[in-house]
């Protein structure tokens, strides 16, 4: 991957092995400058190997690590210019919060008068003005993180990194601190790494997203693009809620019909040029009620959740598993035990080769 005077991070067949286990395994990608950029995937995959790499806290074992257009491959992280939010905030419950937002320019050597002005105006930035005489304990959950984003955007650096830092907080008060971020984002205009396991943080908050696996980068593109155009069975299932079945691809009057579990089952046609065995992928979002459907089946589960109903199918097909399909709105017209057919969404289904 050649350098781009665009791009402010870029990975070049980066790896990692501890002893006999490669955590990370010749990945490249690139983060632009201005973008919030992520890093998802399940825990153990080498999202936080790669932002420890990233930020100078690891070394790779091969490849190169370049910051701002310069190869930072072996630099200590005290001359990156990049800043780190951890999940385990770590502020200094001795000092106020404008003392804990300034620690790093009275380290830097930074003047009070500037100082003090930089506080004030971060704070404000967060949302957390007037709070500088308080200490870290007085604090809500969602304010703590306020103040720990503030200190580490106040140096500001070239590149923000952060290792889930919302992962421990509750899904409301997670989800107010995604919409806070992707504010703080666009008024700063900074350059945001994000490393998770979340994918619905994920994909709220990327302009680009990279899904990870056992050391490998799956697929890098925007969360709309990963989302309906999957390039892996693993990416399909890990980012959003999916059902996988097994299939067969055939050549039918020179179009492409895959079929699905056998006199039970069902079928449909793919623009995909594919034949043989084949793993296909539907949203349950990409199901529709319909008299006479392409998949018929009995509900064996609901779950009314307010905006949407999520239903539990079971296939006339011995050889489908269960079929988990989402209803949007107000109306619920299908209850536990009814029989019901539904037909898909032309061109929904994402099919892989086996």
């Amino acid at each position: 991957m050649a350098t781009s005077t665009d791009s402010l991070v870029e990975l070049h067949d980066i790896s990692k092995e501890f002893g006999d286990v490669t955590a990370v395994d010749g990945i490249d990608f690139a983060i632009e400058r201005g973008e919030f950029f992520s890093l998802v995937g399940p825990s153990g995959c080498g999202k936080t190997t790669t932002l420890r790499m990233i930020s100078g806290f690891e070394t790779p074992t091969g490849g190169s690590v370049w910051l701002g257009g310069g190869d930072k491959t072996g630099v200590p992280p005290n001359e990156r210019d990049t800043n780190l939010v951890f999940q385990h905030l770590s502020l200094f419950p001795h000092m106020t919060v404008g003392e804990n937002v300034g620690y790093g320019l009275k380290k830097a050597g930074v003047d009070e008068t500037t100082r003090q002005e930089k506080i004030s105006e971060y704070l404000e930035l967060v949302d957390l003005g007037g709070y500088e005489e308080r200490k870290p304990d007085e604090l809500s959950g969602g304010q703590q993180q306020r103040v720990a984003l503030a200190r580490a955007l106040v140096n500001e650096p070239s590149v923000l990194l952060f290792d889930e830092p919302l992962s421990s907080l509750d899904r409301k008060l997670r989800k107010q601190m995604q919409v806070e971020l992707r504010k703080i984002h666009e008024k700063t205009q900074g350059s945001f790494f994000y490393v998770t396991h979340d994918q619905e943080v994920a994909m709220t908050l990327s302009d680009r997203l990279a899904v990870m696996n056992e050391g490998k980068i799956e697929q890098i593109g925007t969360p709309e693009e990963i989302y309906r155009e999957p390039a892996s069975a693993f990416v399909a299932d890990f980012i959003g809620d999916t059902n996988l079945f097994d299939g067969r691809a055939r050549l039918e009057g020179g179009r492409t019909v895959v079929d699905v579990g056998g006199e039970g089952g069902f079928s449909f046609v793919t623009d995909d040029a594919v034949e043989g065995d084949v793993t296909v992928s539907i949203r349950p979002e990409d199901f529709r009620l319909a008299d006479d459907g392409t998949f018929e089946g009995r509900v064996v589960e609901r779950y009314f959740q307010g905006d949407q109903t999520n239903y539990v199918v079971e296939s006339d097909d011995a050889d489908i598993a269960d079929v988990r399909i989402v209803m949007q709105g107000r109306e619920t017209p299908v209850s536990r035990g009814d029989r019901a057919a539904f037909e898909i969404v032309e061109d929904a289904p994402v099919v892989f080769q086996d």
